[in-house]
């Protein structure tokens, strides 16, 4: 286990970071996870690394806030956090997030809390996630099991158990076995969703129909000079990192008033400390209509009230049914792992996935059609019935996906 903690670190720092001589390094994480935190900033140092300059946060406390405190509050960032996030990616500091939390922390707190917080540090913090999503600076996003999440998925285990079998599933979807060989096989995976990435942008599709039998039945413009990512990406600076541990995802930005139709839910989406299932949109020139949720839907419609962007898409990705984290038939309650089990949609900010859109300001994007908004989330609708037809510039149609698996 010890051997197999120190590879997986390593692989963060390494692959999902590429650490640069000399560079800062700045790590999220919850006191719970401390231990393995402590293995990611001494991976770092062995790469080089200037600082490892910690965050630490903790659901209890952050219960206890949302709950009891002043409710002025949630309107304000304090001044040093918003230099803390902003300078350091200004600086071009690596950033990795530890994502691990009780799905339903936040149950029973009054959602418009929540949404004002999202608000003010969407604003506060806005050159770091403008930063973020426009690959400004190397960030990832992983994850390691903590008791409280452990026991949703493995509902039936004791905690000992439920943590166990947590880590050997988060082992098998980062490919690492124990023979510390997971960096090669992380580079041949990259290879292959760079291929599937080529052909999708040599199609060049207008649009794309998805259909199947829960429901969906939903039509997605592109724009005309969009562009479909995969896992890796790089800097300006010319530094490659992998800012989803585990990755299986294509994905591009659809146009924002280019969304029609209606599209159901998946799989449970857990957001903000709660979990929302059972839920669908219908969307009319972009904009969502209707939210409706059989179960967390107070918490689905605050999501999307945000402000103006959050009731609008941002991302289109595609993930193949027979995918190795959908083989596994495991529920995660994380968005980060369940997103790579299926195709998804996220409501809210755009990735500038337009040629060009790197070097271009708010207005400009927004001119070329992609979404802006102070939120992000993904939602999960691929299905083993899973169809999506595209058409093209010139007017074919062409299967993408038939059976929930590509086609092309």
């Amino acid at each position: 286990m010890e051997e197999k903690l120190r590879e997986y670190a390593a692989l963060l720092i390494r692959v999902g970071l590429n650490v640069q001589k000399g560079q800062t390094l700045l790590i999220s994480s919850p006191v719970e996870c401390a231990p393995f935190a402590r293995l990611c900033a001494s991976a770092a140092y062995d790469a080089g690394c200037r600082e490892v300059v910690m965050n630490w946060h903790d659901d209890a406390m952050a219960r206890e806030k949302y709950l009891r405190a002043d409710g002025a509050i949630f309107d304000e960032v304090p001044l040093w956090r918003q230099h803390f996030f902003n300078d350091y990616a200004k600086d071009g500091a690596a950033y990795l997030a530890i994502a691990a939390e009780d799905p339903e922390n936040f149950k029973g707190v009054d959602p418009d809390r929540l949404v004002r917080a999202q608000r003010s540090s969407g604003e506060a913090l806005k050159d770091f996630y403008r930063l973020q999503m426009s690959s400004g600076f190397p960030w990832c996003i992983a994850s390691i099991p903590i008791p409280s999440w452990a026991r949703r998925v493995f509902p039936q285990a004791t905690e000992q158990e439920a943590m166990a079998q947590l880590w050997e599933a988060i082992f098998r979807t980062m490919r690492i076995t124990g023979d510390g060989e997971s960096a090669r096989r992380w580079q041949e995976h990259l290879d292959m969703l760079k291929k599937r990435k080529e052909t999708m942008n040599r199609l060049r599709f207008k649009s794309l129909h998805y259909t199947n039998s829960l429901g969906t039945d939903l039509t997605v413009e592109l724009p005309e000079d969009h562009i479909w990512e995969s896992g890796d990406d790089v800097t300006a600076a010319g530094q490659t990192f992998v800012a989803n541990m585990p990755t299986e995802e294509l994905f591009t930005a659809p146009v924002r008033t280019g969304v029609n139709g209606v599209v159901c839910a998946s799989m449970p989406l857990v957001n903000d400390g709660n979990i929302i299932d059972g839920f669908h949109f219908v969307l009319r020139h972009g904009k969502i209509v209707e939210a409706h949720a059989r179960q967390g839907e107070e918490f689905l419609k605050a999501a999307i009230s945000v402000d103006e962007g959050a009731s609008y898409f941002g991302e289109v990705a595609l993930v193949p049914w027979d995918s190795p984290i959908s083989n596994m038939d495991l529920l995660f309650y994380n968005t980060l792992f369940d997103e790579n089990a299926a195709c998804h949609f996220a409501f809210g900010e755009a990735y500038p996935c337009i040629s060009g859109g790197r070097d271009m300001d708010k207005a400009q994007l927004k001119e070329k059609g992609l979404n802006d908004s102070h939120t992000h989330v993904d939602f999960m609708v691929g299905t083993a019935d899973l169809q999506i037809t595209g058409t093209t510039w010139d007017g074919r149609e062409i299967p993408v996906f038939q059976n929930g698996n590509f086609a092309i």
